[in-house]
């Protein structure tokens, strides 16, 4: 009995250390969240809430730059998150998938330039997360990954004209990731995961956010425009594929930034990357 709970004990603080680790690696998420939210709260002003948001993310974004949140080469994997997700908007408000109705001056095509910090945060999620956790990959197929992640971001968009083929990609991604293991420390300890399970978790939260994101008007789906309902579940494979684009990224940035020479050796070997 003492045997059992004891195990408890560590399992449970383990836990808790975990969901501490987390937290910490949403900080830019849930302060661009806490923002939004706090934007409902304002008296009218003369200044349109995107352009207000805009500002809050540019200043949420240097704030974390001075205190440490981020390092530049994770600013550098931001600022691409940024602008691939502000591409995958423009298209995907022009075909009317969802809208941003509240008006703004920094609008482009009906996108406000500040929905690209929503993929921005995504983007800081995983590179704190290499750093505070301490990932490492086993059996990582860097080049098979990396097409597969860049197929799924092109049909997400292509699919309004030509056949939806993610669900073969991402069967296929799948496959690939098969024997990939992500590693991470928590508390001096070691454990791991399947990549393509990361993958479904993290899809997962990212749904949960799109609903808190959506219920605080940051966008609106069309069946939200008359009073907010939650987002389709089938959202949630959509993030799960989708966060594939953020991780290859992530591990691009990882092999090219600044390693020690032991570091630079362990990932350079077969197979494994260190962050």
């Amino acid at each position: 009995m003492r045997r059992i709970m004891r195990g408890a004990g560590v399992f449970t603080g383990q836990l808790a250390r975990f969901g501490w680790l987390q937290a910490r690696c949403c900080a830019f998420a849930v302060a661009l969240l806490g923002g939004m939210a706090g934007s409902t709260l304002l008296p009218p002003l003369p200044v349109a809430r995107y352009d207000l948001l805009l500002v809050y993310g540019v200043l949420l974004t240097a704030v974390g730059l001075l205190l440490g949140w981020e390092s530049r080469r994770e600013v550098a994997v931001v600022a691409v998150c940024h602008l691939l997700g502000l591409a995958f908007e423009l298209v995907k408000v022009r075909m009317g998938s969802w809208s941003y109705p509240e008006p703004g001056l920094t609008k482009v095509a009906g996108v406000p330039l500040y929905g690209g910090f929503m993929y921005a945060a995504v983007g800081s999620y995983v590179c704190r997360s290499w750093r505070l956790m301490g990932l490492t990959l086993t059996g990582y197929r860097t080049r098979a990954t990396a097409v597969l992640a860049v197929g799924l971001y092109v049909n997400f968009l292509s699919h309004h004209w030509l056949p939806d083929l993610r669900w073969a990609l991402g069967g296929l991604l799948i496959a690939v990731t098969t024997g990939t293991w992500v590693h991470f420390v928590i508390a001096g300890r070691r454990y791991r995961m399947p990549l393509s399970l990361s993958f479904a978790l993290i899809g997962f939260f990212l749904w949960l956010a799109e609903n808190i994101a959506t219920y605080l008007g940051a966008w609106t789906y069309p069946n939200q425009l008359h009073g907010w309902e939650p987002v389709s579940v089938s959202k949630w494979a959509s993030w799960a594929l989708l966060i594939s684009v953020t991780f290859v990224i992530s591990v691009v940035r990882a092999d090219t930034g600044t390693l020690t020479p032991r570091r630079r050796a362990a990932a350079a070997a077969p197979g494994r990357v260190t962050a």
